[in-house]
């Protein structure tokens, strides 16, 4: 499997190797590597073996399955307005349903578990709308989403029915806001209860449309007013009287088995949603804490989580770019931050932007000119472009079923950065391992009963399953 473009024919035999297991060796464990040069991408590592490790010593990593923390639900990409347009209209039928099987399917694919939507436009639509544009009608009218973006999502239920789906609006509709526009202002207190009824109504007519949702948050970066294209300003003040008065009863009566998450932004301002959560009226509406990765460090979830042990973590939002350098730098980014870093500190799912950008970064209308998806579709002839970050997530959403525990991983050395799951008590455990040292090495892991060894060239990243 390469990173280059490829029609279909080249998409068939990339979900031919992906669904193709590393031959079990003689340690039991089976193992997929990708270079930092890219030279190899998921591929079947054949030196795994069993190894003792002297009386009163360690392996280099220590994995231990007694101390348990988060359950995962998975990792995706968001499925914006760009990327179900470019799905839908780009593709042939059969290169389209062997996509979304390549990155939807448990068995022979990456079994991407979770995925992200919006409630309007973002930046990635063709038009700025929302789906009650019309003054004093808060009810949600979803046919917008039913041309591209229901079908998507349909099929990709269809391929993996544990798909968790996170519903996001980037503005209020227009007339419920300070600015009268979508793009910057704030939504006005006597239009609270028509926003939270627009949010629920558009929840229900998405379920009864066969696209349940799972979680919503209230608003898209809530700290930040783009120039232009939909946003809203939403100070914790404002939203934890808006969930309290309003949206937390109201989903608790019409649409209880959708959670509710807060912030939706950030690592630099963990202040922001511990200041809502704070707000006991509501918190108790509010399940969960959404973050983004455009500034600050992924250690603040764990700020967070540790002053509201009982609010889930998730991870919902980082774009990938032209800034994010060449494929070892974009790769191992990701797999550092997005892949060890957000699960190690709480985050339940992990969620990429777009999951498909076109070959000029869209389409887009306003916002970030320069943005990847995690796979490219050519516009003028359907060929798929799989990005770095698409090895990324693959490393995790292959191997690491929804349901896995995340597990104790330490190791002593500075350079090996690990994270580690089990699926069951008694199941597989799978560990990833980055290898951030100067040179090549041989890497021993296990419990100190049962061990194994490991050679990751530099700069690479592994994941090790027995």
């Amino acid at each position: 499997m390469t990173g280059k473009t490829c029609p279909i024919g080249c998409l068939l035999a990339a979900l031919s190797l992906l669904s193709v297991s590393a031959s079990a060796n003689p340690a039991g464990v089976e193992g997929w590597l990708t270079t930092a040069d890219g030279s190899r991408k998921l591929s079947p590592m054949e030196d795994v073996k069993v190894v003792q490790i002297a009386k009163g010593q360690n392996p280099d990593i220590v994995i231990n399955t007694q101390k348990r923390f988060q359950k995962i639900a998975g990792f995706g990409a968001s499925i914006t307005d760009a990327s179900a347009y470019l799905i839908q209209t780009k593709l042939s039928e059969n290169a389209r349903q062997a996509l979304m099987r390549e990155l939807f399917s448990r068995s022979a694919g990456l079994g991407f578990s979770v995925t992200r939507i919006t409630i309007g436009a973002s930046d990635f639509s063709q038009s700025h709308y929302s789906y009650a544009d019309v003054p004093g009608n808060p009810l949600a009218d979803i046919a917008p989403a039913r041309t591209h973006l229901i079908p998507t999502l349909k099929t990709m239920r269809a391929i993996n029915p544990q798909l968790k789906i996170i519903a996001t609006p980037w503005s209020a509709p227009a007339w419920m806001k300070t600015s009268g526009s979508l793009i910057k202002g704030r939504l006005k207190p006597e239009n609270y209860g028509d926003f939270a009824r627009y949010l629920v109504s558009y929840t229900i007519a998405m379920r009864k449309a066969g696209v349940p949702i799972d979680m919503l948050t209230i608003q898209n970066e809530p700290h930040f007013e783009p120039e232009n294209y939909p946003g809203m300003r939403v100070e914790p003040a404002e939203r934890a009287a808006f969930i309290s008065g309003h949206l937390g009863p109201k989903m608790r009566r019409e649409i209880p088995g959708t959670k509710l998450l807060d912030w939706d932004h950030n690592w630099d301002q963990p202040e922001s949603p511990t200041a809502v959560l704070s707000d006991h009226t509501a918190a108790r509406y509010i399940d969960g804490v959404a973050w983004h990765c455009y500034a600050g460090e992924v250690a603040a979830q764990s700020l967070v989580r540790d002053r509201f042990p009982k609010k889930e973590t998730w991870f919902t939002e980082c774009a990938a770019g032209q800034w994010s350098g060449n494929w070892e730098k974009a790769f191992n980014w990701s797999v550092r931050n997005l892949i060890i870093g957000t699960t190690r500190n709480w985050a339940k799912g992990v969620v990429m932007w777009n999951l498909a950008l076109d070959e000029n970064t869209g389409p887009h209308l306003g916002g970030c000119g320069n943005c990847r998806g995690l796979v490219t579709i050519n516009s003028k002839n359907g060929d798929v472009t799989r990005e770095p970050e698409y090895y990324a997530f693959a490393h995790a959403s292959k191997f690491v079923r929804s349901g896995a525990d995340r597990v104790a991983s330490y190791s002593g050395d500075k350079h090996l950065e690990t994270v580690a799951f089990q699926y069951g008590k008694r199941g597989q455990t799978t560990l990833i391992v980055y290898n951030g040292g100067p040179a090549e090495r041989t890497v021993t892991f296990g419990d100190g009963k049962s061990n194994y060894a490991a050679t990751l060239p530099k700069g690479a990243v592994a994941t090790l399953i027995w």
